[in-house]
C-alpha cells in the first residue's frame, strides 16, 4: 500500500512514550493499525531510517523477514494488497528500548559466517525495591533483534530459534545468525534440438525384416533445409547472499557462450522471439568438427573414424564420401564421389564421381561405374576397375586394372585392359589395349611380358552388313512393283473419270444437278471393287517402303560402327629388358565395351593359352614400334 492510498499525508509521525518523543523518517509510517513502510523508498535510504529506530527504540511484532526484503531485496516478494499495491506492514508499534534492559543482552561471538549467543537467565532491579535483591526477568525477541542490530547484526538473524531459546529459560549456546552464501548463476550452453544429430550404430534392418549385421541404421545422419540444430539457451545470473552486517556478497558472473563460432559451411545463426539457434541453410550430411567443434552440412560426408565393423560397418551412401581412417578388410563403401586418406583393405564402389585414394591400396578392390579412379600410393594384389573413366596409380602389384584409359608409373605382374594404356616401366604383365605406350617392358621372374594389340573382328558385321542390304534392296523392289500395279490400275479408264470427278466434287468444283446424283452413284458402285484393290495395293507400297527405311538405317547405323572400331591399333615400346611377346586379340565391335569385364574374366583372357592369337613379334631387346600391321623391333 503507498503513502497516497494509505490516507497519510504528514511526511512524519511521532511516537510517544513516557517524556521522549521519536522523530520518524519520511518513510516510516505510523498508525493505529501498525508501522508501515513506504514501498517507493526502499533499499539504502529505508535502512538508514530504521537504523535511526533501533538507536534508542524496537519495533513489536516486528515482521523480520518483511524488513530484509524492504532493505536488501532478500527472500520471498513483498505482499500485495488486493487492488495489487505493496503493503509492507512492519509492526504494530514502536516502543523505546529502555535504558535499564539494554544491559540484559550480551555479547555476540562470530565465527565463520555464523554469530553464536549464550542464553542464561537474567535479572532486573526489583522495581518496588530498589535496593532489594534483583529479581528474574525475560528478554523479548523484538529487544534481541533491536541490539543485534546496534551490535552491527543485521542480516540471517534466525528469529525462531531466538525465540524457542528465550522461551527454553537455560543456558545454552545458540547460533543466532548466519550469512547467506550467494548462489551461483548458470552457464549459457548449447543444447541440441533436434533428433537428427544423433547416430544409430543399431544393425541396419532390411526391406525383409531381416537385420544386416555388417551395416549400421543411420551412422551418418542427414537433415532437411531450415532444420533447428542447436540452440543457445542465455546465461542465468546468480542470487546475491549477505555478510552478518548486511554487506552485499555478489556471486561470479556466468560466463556466456556464442552459437556463431559452431557455424561452419551449410549452417547459419538465426535469432527470433524464441531465441538464437544454428539452423541447417541446405539439405544434406551433417558434419561436427571435434577439433574445432564447428558443424557443417553439406553433400560430403567426411568422416574419421575410419570403415570397420567397430567404427560403421559397411556404408551405403547417396552422396561423396571423405574417410581420414583406415578401410578395413572386407569392409564396402558406396557412394558417390569418394576420398580415402588412409590405407584401403576393403572394397570401394563409386556410382560416379572421382574416387581418390591418396594412400595405398592393399588386397581390396575399387570400381567406379562413371568417373575415374587415382591411386597416389601402391595397389597390390587388388582389382581397380573403372566402367567409364581413367584409371591412374603410381604402382600396381598383381593387380587386375581396366578402364578407358589406364595409366601407371610402374606395373608389376598385372593383368591391364583398356582401350589406352600408358606405363612408365611394365614388368612380367599382360597388357591389352587398341593402344599401348610403355618406356620400358620386360618379364618378372616367371611371369611373361605379354601385349595384345585390340583389333576389331569385322567379319560377321559385314555379313550383317551385306544381309541387311540385300534386304533393303528386296524391299525397295517390291516397293516398286506394287506401285507399278497400283499405277495401272489407276490408268483404266472407268476408274480414271470417277477419281477426276470424285476430286471435283470434293472440292466443289464441280456441283452435281439432282439427275446427276443418281448417275455418280452409280458410277461409284461399278469402280468400287477397283477402288478397294487400289487401296490394298497402297498399304503394301507403304508397309515396303517402311521396312525399306527402316532397313537402310541400321545399316548406316552398322556401317558407323564399324568405322569407328575400325580405328589404328598401336604398340610403342621405347626400350626392352627382356623377351617381350606382341600378339593380336580380336573383339568383337558390337557397340559394348572392350575392356569392361568382370575381373576374372579379365585374367582368363589375358594369362591362359586360349588368349593367345596370332604372334605379331618376339624381341628381347631394342624397341617395339608396331602400327595397323606395321612392326619395328
Amino acid at each position: 500500500m503507498s503513502i497516497e492510498s494509505s490516507g497519510v499525508s504528514a511526511p512524519r509521525s511521532p511516537a510517544v512514550a513516557g517524556d521522549a518523543q521519536l522523530e520518524l523518517d519520511h518513510c516510516i509510517i505510523k498508525r493505529p493499525d501498525g508501522v508501515y513502510g513506504d514501498p517507493s523508498v526502499l533499499g539504502t535510504t529505508f535502512g538508514a531510517a530504521i537504523d535511526r529506530i533501533f538507536a534508542t527504540s524496537y519495533l513489536v511484532d516486528l515482521d523480520y523477514p518483511l524488513l530484509i526484503k524492504a532493505i536488501y531485496g532478500a527472500g520471498p516478494p513483498l505482499p500485495r494488497s488486493p487492488d495489487g499495491h505493496l503493503i509492507i506492514r512492519l509492526a504494530s508499534d514502536i516502543q523505546p528500548f529502555s535504558a535499564l534492559r539494554r544491559p540484559l543482552y550480551k555479547a555476540v561471538k562470530i565465527n565463520r559466517g555464523k554469530a553464536e549467543y549464550f542464553f542464561e537467565p537474567v535479572y532486573v532491579a526489583n522495581p518496588d525495591d530498589p535496593e532489594g535483591p534483583e529479581i528474574l526477568a525475560r528478554l523479548d525477541v523484538d529487544e534481541f533483534i533491536a541490539d543485534m542490530w546496534g551490535k552491527g547484526i543485521r542480516f540471517g538473524i534466525d528469529v525462531d530459534a531466538v525465540r524457542q531459546a528465550i522461551d527454553a529459560g537455560k543456558s545454552e549456546r545458540v547460533v543466532v545468525a548466519s550469512l547467506l552464501e550467494p548462489r551461483a548463476g548458470r552457464d549459457a550452453h548449447v543444447i541440441e534440438v533436434t533428433s537428427d544429430l544423433h547416430r544409430s550404430d543399431a544393425p541396419l534392418q532390411l526391406a525383409n525384416g531381416k537385420l544386416d549385421l555388417m551395416a549400421f541404421q543411420n551412422r551418418f545422419p542427414q537433415v532437411d533445409k531450415g532444420v533447428r540444430l542447436l540452440k543457445k539457451v542465455p546465461r542465468v545470473p546468480g542470487t546475491a547472499g549477505f555478510e552478518l552486517s548486511g554487506l552485499r556478497i555478489d556471486p561470479p558472473i556466468p560466463n556466456d557462450t556464442e552459437v556463431a563460432p559452431m557455424a561452419g559451411p551449410g549452417t547459419v545463426v538465426e535469432v527470433s522471439g524464441e531465441g538464437e539457434f544454428l539452423i541447417a541453410q541446405q539439405a544434406g550430411f551433417l558434419n561436427v568438427d571435434s577439433a574445432t567443434g564447428r558443424i557443417s552440412v553439406g553433400d560430403k560426408i567426411v568422416s574419421r573414424d575410419g570403415v570397420s565393423a567397430r567404427t560403421t560397418g559397411n556404408l551405403k551412401l547417396t552422396g561423396d564420401f571423405e574417410e581420414f581412417g583406415e578401410v578395413q578388410e572386407k569392409r564396402v563403401v558406396e557412394g558417390e564421389g569418394i576420398t580415402i586418406h588412409a590405407d584401403v583393405f576393403g572394397s570401394i564402389i563409386s556410382r560416379g564421381g572421382a574416387v581418390l585414394l591418396n594412400r595405398n591400396l592393399v588386397g581390396g578392390s575399387a570400381h567406379n561405374a562413371r568417373g575415374d579412379i587415382r591411386v597416389k600410393g601402391v595397389a597390390s594384389g587388388s582389382v581397380i576397375q573403372a566402367s567409364l573413366g581413367e584409371v591412374v596409380i603410381n604402382r600396381a602389384e598383381s593387380c587386375i586394372v581396366s578402364g578407358t584409359r589406364v595409366t601407371i608409373t610402374h606395373a608389376v605382374n598385372c593383368e591391364i585392359m583398356a582401350d589406352e594404356v600408358v606405363i612408365s616401366q611394365a614388368e612380367g604383365c599382360a597388357i591389352a589395349a587398341r593402344t599401348v605406350a610403355i618406356n620400358s617392358a620386360g618379364p618378372r621372374r616367371q611371369s611373361e611380358m605379354s601385349i595384345f594389340a585390340l583389333q576389331p573382328d569385322t567379319a560377321r558385321l559385314d555379313e550383317v552388313i551385306a544381309a541387311m542390304s540385300a534386304r533393303v534392296e528386296q524391299f525397295g523392289e517390291l516397293a516398286a512393283r506394287r506401285k507399278a500395279e497400283m499405277e495401272a490400275m489407276t490408268n483404266e479408264p472407268e476408274v480414271r473419270k470417277y477419281v477426276m470427278l470424285a476430286s471435283k466434287v470434293r472440292k466443289k468444283e464441280l456441283i452435281l444437278t439432282e439427275e446427276q446424283v443418281p448417275m455418280f452413284q452409280k458410277m461409284a458402285l461399278a469402280v468400287g471393287p477397283a477402288l478397294k484393290a487400289i487401296a490394298k495395293v497402297s498399304l503394301d507400297v507403304k508397309a515396303a517402303e517402311t521396312e525399306q527405311q527402316a532397313g537402310a538405317t541400321l545399316v548406316a547405323e552398322l556401317v558407323q560402327q564399324r568405322s569407328d572400331s575400325t580405328g589404328v591399333s598401336s604398340v610403342a615400346v621405347k626400350r626392352l629388358e627382356g623377351e617381350t611377346v606382341v600378339r593380336s586379340m580380336t573383339y568383337n565391335p558390337d557397340g559394348t565395351s572392350i575392356y569392361d569385364f568382370p575381373a576374372k574374366d579379365i585374367k582368363l583372357r589375358l594369362r591362359t593359352k586360349r588368349a593367345e592369337g596370332d604372334v605379331i613379334l618376339v624381341a628381347e631387346e631394342g624397341a617395339v614400334d608396331w602400327q595397323s600391321g606395321v612392326s619395328g623391333a
